[in-house]
């Protein structure tokens, strides 16, 4: 099969849609299948309209010699991937990442708002801008063969106000490797670092998260909040010598990185406006994004060896498996069924 894989971002930037198109392509080609992958570059530095009628321009060749289309978000490279293939009678199929209109909207006006209210309540603050990306998000969700989502969380958030149909949409959750089964003794880490390793979004809470760690009650622990960025392979190794994760994001769809802390056996704190609750609420201390004295009292909480212990013999005995391997052949499933 002849895949184009198109994806705002891409290795060696570091986020979920780089590492997901990435792991994609390589293991796609080795199935067999020929796959051609296209992100923006020069695109960045175009304004809003432009940079998708170039980025059209410019995955025309590719779309003509491929079977389906992979498109990693709904707006960026979706509208474009959707447009053109509607246009050429190709099929195509979105996968959602984050929400570029509630980040956009938070970047704009400060207002923090969780996402699961947003569309409910700050649809009427719209700005010119908002209602024409919420417009072409809307017609291109509703054009695409087949949307899908990482967590069902998402998807009910999205299904009213996109007025989706349902039967075109479909779950497949996050990565999970198989965890090595093994007793070793649970040490404490002397680095008292928690890693956060967030963009700098609004919506991601560095300025309440750092307000917090300002306080005496943890500077005088030793802890200490890294919020910079790495390039992936960079990024898991600060994770696996820090002392836990953070994630404070006002929401968080389903965020890689705690994948990634738990296959680490590293303990995380968690937001609580997040799509993987159900899958991981037994190994998660979870905090309420908008309380600085909740994410204290939880940073507090997990600085006490016996709860570090606890935490991580927990997440050492986390069983569920989903593989990148699995989640590559679930879209082959997918691409053959729309075919």
């Amino acid at each position: 099969m002849r895949i184009l894989i198109t994806t705002g971002i891409y290795p060696p930037k570091t986020s979920g849609p780089a590492q997901y198109a990435k792991n994609m392509e390589d293991l796609w080609r080795k199935m067999g299948h020929e796959v051609i992958i296209k992100t923006y570059t020069t695109e960045n530095l175009l304004p809003t309209g432009f940079r998708h009628l170039w980025f059209l321009v410019k995955i025309l060749p590719s779309v003509l010699r491929s079977e389906v289309i992979f498109s990693l978000d709904t707006f960026s490279v979706g509208f474009p991937s959707v447009l053109i293939a509607k246009i050429l009678k190709k099929k195509v199929v979105i996968r959602t990442g984050g929400d570029f209109i509630w980040e956009n909207y938070i970047e704009r006006t400060g207002d923090m708002v969780l996402l699961k209210d947003f569309y409910k309540t700050r649809m009427n603050r719209f700005s010119f801008k908002d209602k024409i990306t919420f417009s072409i998000t809307k017609w291109t969700l509703s054009n695409t063969n087949l949307l899908v989502f990482s967590t069902s969380w998402q998807m009910n958030i999205f299904l009213e106000p996109y007025g989706l149909n349902k039967d075109k949409t479909y779950i497949v959750e996050n990565h999970y490797d198989r965890k090595e089964k093994n007793n070793y003794e649970i040490s404490i880490p002397k680095n008292r670092t928690f890693v956060a390793g967030a963009r700098k979004l609004k919506l991601k809470n560095n300025i309440l998260l750092q307000n917090v760690f300002d306080k005496e009650e943890i500077k005088s622990t030793g802890a200490r909040l890294d919020i910079n960025n790495a390039p992936f392979n960079e990024f898991v190794e600060k994770m696996r010598d820090a002392y836990a994760v953070i994630q404070a994001s006002l929401s968080d769809i389903s965020p890689h990185m705690i994948s990634d802390a738990i296959n680490l056996d590293k303990p995380f704190i968690l937001t609580e406006e997040n799509g993987l609750t159900d899958r991981i609420k037994d190994i998660s201390i979870m905090i309420n994004p908008k309380d600085e004295n909740d994410i204290k009292e939880k940073i507090l909480w997990i600085l006490n060896e016996e709860n570090y212990k606890r935490q991580v013999e927990k997440i050492r005995n986390f069983s569920f498996v989903h593989t990148w391997e699995e989640i590559a052949q679930e879209y082959i499933t997918i691409f053959n069924r729309i075919k």
